[in-house]
């Protein structure tokens, strides 16, 4: 079944302030606070990005695309064995895992790229941590027949070389980032550096929720077609919403593409899940808006990791994919007016997730998705056997299994 065209693509009605608003913010949150030479750029995609969504044709064909290439729509599984083990509320899988490149990124980067199309932008470029949006930035310019350059942090090509080689068997040039932390933060610095310097014929195919507007909104519509069809599989086949939506967040993509459906339900709980490391109470971890304060990075206010003299932290995670030191900034508005609810679960027990679901269900999960996970078990039995937990398998582990295993001394 394809998501409906059209009017499922547009905003959700506000309520309380489900925005942005007409500058871009969600409350005091998100902007653009970058230099005056990408406000052009961003201007003239909040033009095409706004105009194409009431184009029916260019619904259409992202429709198609969803359906055909990207295998849409993803199931809802009931993690039956998990349920038992964890014990309490049924345990329910949406299965962004089975899609085209094994990710939800790839539902965010045929919107762009057919954006960048429509645009007549040839060449697009791409910032990517744990690799899936890099994948995924190559896999719809192959198609489409674009130059694709992709920016990775030296550290995450060296922990995510699968999918450096599937980006680059796809045609994409990887370009490595040896300054900073050498993980998410600088690949996305080096490409705002390239969008700058390019403006006329480059389209940056952003990964995820965050950085200066359109792209925390953009990103969200295109990637919300995850929540559609989960509040759609659950009235349809369980008769009743979620009690809780779990997801894990870095920038934010994949939990806002779950979220941002069921914000007007109030019944539902939502929580994100986020990166704490090696703990809380230290510097070792990536969890923004648990132990983060407010500022500017990436061009938006939100959520961020610096010091004392507010400089931007070095960030740690397992999971290359949630190793960012800010936050999308709708997530901001949503912790602030509590809507939404945001924990940390460390290396630890997601590594304890990873195996459990690869035991239990034969499902090897993206360690990215092992956060949420492993929060979601915990909340799950805590609740009673009539209610549900939806988690967002938002991508598989198959390029985490060199990372895994050398992590556990073991030799491939």
């Amino acid at each position: 079944m394809m998501a409906k065209p059209l009017e499922q693509m547009q905003h959700n009605p506000p309520i309380s302030g489900v925005w942005p608003d007409a500058t871009g913010h969600f409350g005091t949150y998100g902007g653009r606070f970058v230099s005056e030479t990408l406000m052009p750029a961003l201007e003239e995609l909040e033009i095409a990005w706004r105009h194409y969504l009431s184009d029916a044709r260019f619904i259409e064909r992202l429709d198609q695309d969803l359906a055909t290439f990207v295998g849409r729509p993803s199931p809802i599984y009931w993690a039956e064995n998990l349920t038992r083990a964890a014990g309490g509320a049924k345990i329910l899988f949406k299965r962004e895992d089975l899609n085209h490149t094994g990710a939800h990124k790839i539902n965010n980067t045929v919107g762009q790229a057919l954006l960048a199309q429509a645009m007549g932008k040839r060449r697009v470029i791409a910032e990517t941590g744990a690799g899936q949006h890099g994948v995924a930035s190559a896999t719809v310019a192959a198609r489409l027949g674009m130059e694709c350059i992709v920016y990775m942090g030296s550290d995450d090509i060296e922990r995510q070389s699968p999918n450096v080689y599937r980006m680059k068997l796809m045609g994409a040039e990887v370009v490595s980032v040896d300054t900073g932390s050498r993980t998410l933060k600088d690949a996305l610095n080096e490409a705002m550096r390239d969008w700058v310097t390019h403006v006329d014929n480059t389209f940056y195919i952003l990964g995820t929720a965050a950085g200066p507007h359109p792209y925390p909104a953009m990103v969200r519509d295109f990637n919300a077609v995850v929540g559609r069809e989960a509040r759609r599989q659950m009235l349809e086949h369980y008769g009743a919403l979620p009690d809780a939506l779990v997801a894990c967040v870095g920038g934010g993509s994949n939990a806002l593409g779950l979220f941002h459906p069921f914000i007007e339900d109030d019944s539902v709980d939502m929580i994100g899940v986020e990166a704490a490391g090696r703990g809380l109470s230290g510097d070792e971890h990536s969890a923004t808006l648990c132990a983060g304060r407010v500022g500017v990075l990436h061009g938006s206010r939100t959520y961020l990791l610096d010091d004392d003299a507010g400089q931007i932290r070095d960030t740690y995670s397992v999971s290359a994919g949630l190793d960012y030191p800010g936050v999308g900034p709708e997530h901001a508005w949503l912790k602030d007016s509590g809507r939404a609810r945001y924990v940390g679960v460390d290396d630890r027990k997601a590594m304890e997730a990873f195996h459990m679901v690869s035991r239990t269900e034969g499902i090897i999960p993206a360690l990215e998705t092992a956060h949420g996970l492993a929060y979601g078990i915990e909340l799950a039995a805590t609740m009673s056997p009539d209610q549900t937990v939806l988690i967002n398998l938002s991508g598989r582990g198959d390029k985490d299994i060199n990372t895994v295993a050398k992590l556990e001394g073991i030799s491939l």
